[in-house]
């Protein structure tokens, strides 16, 4: 875990791999709570028997805005910003998905620090986001998300 107190900490990641998460697994559960908190109940993600059946997978797979939301929860476990009056979920660009999840899968992210700038004292930090699924080649998704810093 690295501390960032203020731009300066910020910017001295420039370019360089702020970190790794912990390794996060994917339980069935998991999938069926976020698959009915957003109404996304395609049988691939919750029918087990049918996905290990039917499906492509051999199992049941992970949604994709699932792995997506797990951004923040393992961003708190690369770095700790702190002195910040308020961060702000700017947005994502450049998002690739590059394969499935199947459930039971571990993931971790990798947070590479693209560009950090000061914009009129907003921090403005471009975070490349790797999601890396243990003993997979291919990452399952790679972004760049846009982190926004009013430090004190």
């Amino acid at each position: 875990m690295v501390i960032i107190n203020n731009f300066e900490d910020y910017k001295s990641y420039e370019g360089k791999i702020i970190g790794v998460s912990n390794w996060h697994k994917i339980d069935q559960l998991q999938i069926t709570k976020f698959a009915h908190a957003t109404s996304d109940l395609q049988w691939i993600h919750v029918d087990q028997e049918r996905a290990k059946n039917e499906g492509p997978f051999g199992s049941t797979i992970a949604h994709g805005y699932l792995l997506l939301s797990l951004i923040p929860y393992l961003w708190k476990q690369i770095a700790d910003v702190r002195n910040v009056k308020m961060e702000i979920n700017y947005g994502i660009e450049n998002l690739k998905f590059g394969q499935v999840v199947p459930v039971n899968s571990e993931v971790q992210l990798e947070a590479t620090a693209k560009t950090i700038s000061d914009l009129r004292g907003t921090v403005k930090a471009v975070i490349q986001a790797k999601l890396i699924i243990k003993g997979e080649e291919k990452p399952a998704y790679t972004g760049d998300v846009i982190f926004l810093y009013h430090f004190y």
